[in-house]
């Protein structure tokens, strides 16, 4: 009869999350020694997280790359850098946010079925902030995928591709001023807009208090602002637009991580 190990987690911050074999450190920890071969040992875990759950802002990538390195570091690292990438990948579904999560900065994540995670990191301007508006209502990521039509218009991809290139070289070269049309959408913002109706005067209002480009943040809820100045004019502006349509919503600034994440010891 198999006795698991005893553990615990506490948990700080953000969120309201399960103590128990449903937390998803617990199971990132233990896919990880699955995955190596070994039985995970008893642990005690102190977590604190600054990111709001449900909000398209990567909150379980931040858990699984949080996991994972944890779990690495107490079996002795047995993993690379590029295997703990691929694990997450698996783990999560996808590499969009466990790659920047787990290698910071602008990260660029190709992933085929059963092919490791092709990444491609790149800088960005150290004047480049962001300011977050997070509503307080969530969009579950399973509906806001099942709104999705499963074809778009060739035009919409068209446009979408460009605007794809576009960021990538706005960002590159320092054109923020590119940001503004590069951060447009015609691929998910407009129908997942039935589900955040106040949504394009959000956006609208973080680009007339000065931010260089606004767009739903993953899956939504939350609306981030790509920002060189006037964070609080431009977060001020996102809840104002909101309540006034009738969303009541908080909003913070935050800086890029640049440097991914670390494991401090001692």
């Amino acid at each position: 009869m198999h006795v698991e190990a005893p553990f615990f987690i506490r948990l700080e911050g953000e969120g309201r999350y399960p103590r128990d074999q449903r937390n998803m450190i617990y199971r990132t920890i233990h896919g990880f020694y699955e995955r190596i071969g070994q039985t995970a040992p008893g642990f005690g875990l102190t977590v604190r997280n600054n990111i709001p759950a449900t909000g398209g802002l990567g909150s379980s990538s931040a858990a699984i790359v949080g996991g994972l390195l944890v779990a690495n570091v107490a079996a002795g690292r047995p993993l690379t850098m590029n295997q703990l990438l691929a694990l997450a990948t698996e783990l999560e579904g996808h590499p969009d946010n466990v790659a920047p999560a787990l290698l910071g900065g602008l990260v660029i994540a190709i992933c085929e079925h059963g092919a490791e995670p092709v990444t491609l990191g790149l800088p960005v301007p150290p004047e480049l902030s962001a300011v977050v508006f997070v509503p307080g209502f969530a969009m579950p990521t399973r509906r806001a995928r099942q709104i999705l039509p499963n074809l778009v218009p060739r035009r919409d991809a068209i446009f979408n591709a460009g605007r794809t290139a576009l960021l990538v070289g706005a960002l590159q070269t320092g054109r923020l001023d590119a940001l503004r049309v590069a951060t447009q959408d015609r691929l998910h913002q407009p129908y997942r807009s039935r589900l955040f109706p106040a949504m394009p005067a959000v956006i609208e209002a973080a680009l007339a208090a000065g931010a260089c480009g606004a767009f739903l943040s993953g899956a939504g809820s939350a609306l981030l602002a790509l920002a060189t100045a006037d964070q609080t004019q431009i977060g001020e502006a996102m809840q104002r637009a909101a309540e006034a349509r009738g969303v009541q919503g908080r909003w913070f600034a935050v800086d890029v991580a640049r440097s991914g994440a670390v494991i401090e010891e001692g």
